[in-house]
C-alpha cells in the first residue's frame, strides 16, 4: 500500500513538474528587439485581453503571445510577427501561440 501511495505521489510530482517547466520553455526575447516591440505595439492597437495575466508567471498574454511568435519564427524572417500571425502562412504558428498566452480563440 505505501509503495503504491509513493509510485502515484511520484508520478504526479513528475507531471507537475513537467508542465511547470514546459509552461515557460521558450529563450527570452531581448526586452528592446525591434520585432518583439513591434508585435507588442500591433497587439496593443489591435486586439483586446492583452494585458490579462497569462499562464506564464510575471507576463501578459500579450507578452507571452509575441514571446512564442518570435520564438516559432525562422531565425531569418525579418517581418512583422504579429501581422505574420494573421496570415495564411502563420495560422499554424497563431494556434500554438494563443494555446500557448491563452489568449484568442
Amino acid at each position: 500500500m505505501k509503495k503504491t501511495v509513493l509510485a502515484i505521489a511520484s508520478v504526479l510530482t513528475l507531471g507537475v513538474t513537467s508542465l511547470a517547466f514546459a509552461a515557460g520553455s521558450y529563450n527570452d526575447v531581448p526586452s528592446s528587439d525591434p520585432q518583439y516591440q513591434a508585435c507588442l505595439a500591433y497587439s496593443t492597437k489591435n486586439w483586446e485581453g492583452g494585458n490579462d495575466p497569462s499562464p506564464i508567471a510575471g507576463q501578459t498574454k500579450m507578452a507571452a503571445f509575441c514571446e512564442c511568435v518570435w520564438n516559432e519564427t525562422p531565425e531569418d524572417f525579418k517581418g512583422d510577427l504579429a501581422k505574420f500571425s494573421e496570415s495564411e502562412k502563420g495560422a499554424k504558428i497563431n494556434k500554438i501561440c494563443e494555446k500557448y498566452s491563452n489568449w484568442g480563440s
